[in-house]
């Protein structure tokens, strides 16, 4: 199968806001690939490589050879080649990674190069998530949907559980179940604005229970015999570089268990540290320790929890987890109450709460209203420093905006990071229009214009960062709206965003 079958369904599934015409392209395209091409064909498709990393970045793919006149590469092939790059390592390494990109991207023609950057970096923006892949397989290998996105949350992998639909049917993926050692998708939470509005998304006909949300790092721990194993929510393998948490792990009774929570940097004063710094020791296997709070029991002894309600799965956790490695929880009925213990929960440090419904099973892979998170908002009043042009389904768009924020001492603005979350249509092309307007150079990426814009940024608050000038970054900043109220002179100066700091 050709690559260029890949990027034209990329570009078909990116043209459409049909969710049926996304999966029709998705399955018309998996019926070309042959048993060999299969993982890689679902991969791509979904927007991801198959290697976890390759040592290739927007720098490393910034000046690529001339592109091909005709399509030439096969799917096979750009994976082989992806394999050797990511093993390329040593003296030398840089100048033979250079080479391997020359071979690959030379013989891609224009389209199959941007599609390519794209794979690479997690640019390609197609709506092709996980879910519609997973309607594509049902319908193409003619098992039931739900079969499908089970076996892909209880495996981890969209991609195992497509193998498993078109080799073994049904059956093959009934097999695929919660096996201790193997991780599967963690269970997500959707939002509110606050604690009432949550109390009454989440489904229950009694008391619900409210754990503070801990801002760490989200992990799951398998435990077989004396073999322990911790992954991040993306499903990372981290045990090495957090032995705190094995041994705390190892030491708790009874036999086979996994287990979901977080880990956490705590501050000699007991007050959990930035979620940078907690992210940066968990990166590598020394610094400061770690401290793991767990909220979810979802196999214990030889028995899975998954489907047992959420009072049994808290009720095993408490009975074998001791308190001083529990979320803490609240479960009422009561707002008032619910009010304080968020109150209590964000003077502590943490960073908000999740209400649960107490009925409910452990939904792994899903977000619906079982799990309701509620944690402040934070709006600043930012400046347009320069746009990134888009891709896949924003091509020709200007997408990404660089943030700053005023500088009094200067006049001018400093940098605190960027965005592209928040953006619908229409703001596109508004701001396509607009920053075009106020360009003052363009590389053909990064336009930068002149600092009048302000936009209204909300974000869930800072970061430390060398990479800016101010010291800190923006978490999770994504677009409110544009303020044609306010002027530059008018946005919100870095010793406001600094008042948001937490250490």
């Amino acid at each position: 199968m050709l690559l260029a079958e890949i990027v034209a369904t990329s570009a078909a599934v990116a043209a459409t806001r049909s969710r049926k015409a996304k999966v029709l392209a998705l399955a018309d395209a998996l019926r070309h690939a042959g048993p060999d091409e299969l993982e890689t064909v679902v991969s791509y498709l979904g927007g991801t490589l198959r290697q976890r990393r390759t040592g290739l970045g927007w720098r490393g793919l910034s000046d690529l050879p001339e592109p091909a006149a005709g399509s030439t590469l096969s799917v096979t092939e750009v994976h082989e080649a992806f394999d050797a790059l990511a093993l390329i390592a040593g003296t030398g390494s840089q100048a033979t990674r250079k080479a391997a990109v020359t071979a690959l991207f030379g013989r891609a023609t224009a389209t199959e190069q941007t599609w390519l950057r794209g794979l690479v970096t997690g640019e390609v923006r197609q709506g092709a998530l996980d879910a519609l892949v997973q309607e594509a397989v049902a319908q193409v290998a003619d098992v039931p949907l739900v079969a499908v996105r089970r076996a892909a949350m209880l495996s981890g992998s969209t991609l195992a559980a497509a193998v498993a639909a078109f080799r073994g049917g049904e059956a093959a993926l009934s097999e695929l179940g919660l096996e201790v050692g193997r991780p599967i998708l963690p269970m997500l939470a959707s939002s509110a604005p606050d604690i009432e509005a949550a109390m009454t998304k989440a489904v229950s006909s009694g008391p619900l229970a409210i754990d503070a949300k801990l801002d760490g790092i989200r992990i799951q721990v398998h435990r077989r015999g004396e073999d322990v194993l911790v992954v991040t929510r993306s499903l990372d393998d981290i045990t090495a570089r957090l032995p705190e948490v094995v041994e705390v792990v190892r030491n708790l009774p009874g036999g086979d268990l996994v287990l979901d929570g977080e880990a956490l940097m705590l501050g000699p004063d007991g007050r959990p540290r930035p979620f940078q710094e907690t992210a940066s020791r968990t990166a590598q296997a020394s610094g400061a320790a770690v401290v793991p709070y767990f909220f979810d029991l979802l196999h214990l002894d030889g028995t899975d929890l998954l489907d047992a309600p959420g009072t049994a799965r808290m009720a095993a956790l408490d009975a074998l987890v001791p308190e001083t490695h529990r979320v803490r929880r609240l479960v009422t009925d009561d707002p008032e109450q619910a009010a304080e213990f968020v109150a209590e929960t964000l003077a502590g440090g943490h960073e908000g709460v999740i209400v649960k419904d107490p009925a409910a099973p452990y939904d792994a892979g899903r977000r619906g209203s079982a799990w309701v998170k509620v944690k402040p908002v934070h709006t600043l009043d930012l400046v347009v420093l320069a746009v990134e042009w888009g891709s896949g389904r924003r091509t020709g768009l200007l997408s990404n905006i660089h943030l700053g924020a005023r500088d009094p001492e200067t006049g001018g603005f400093v940098m605190l990071g960027k965005t592209f979350k928040g953006m619908t249509d229409e703001m596109l092309a508004w701001q396509t229009e607009r920053f075009s307007e106020l360009r003052t150079s363009d590389d053909g990426w990064v336009v930068h214009v002149r600092p009048e814009q302000v936009v209204e940024i909300a974000i869930d608050g800072l970061q430390r960062s060398s990479r800016y000038p101010g010291g800190v970054a923006l978490r999770f900043a994504r677009v409110v709206r544009y303020r044609d109220d306010k002027t530059a002179a008018e946005a919100d100066t870095l010793d406001d965003v600094l008042a948001l700091k937490t250490w």
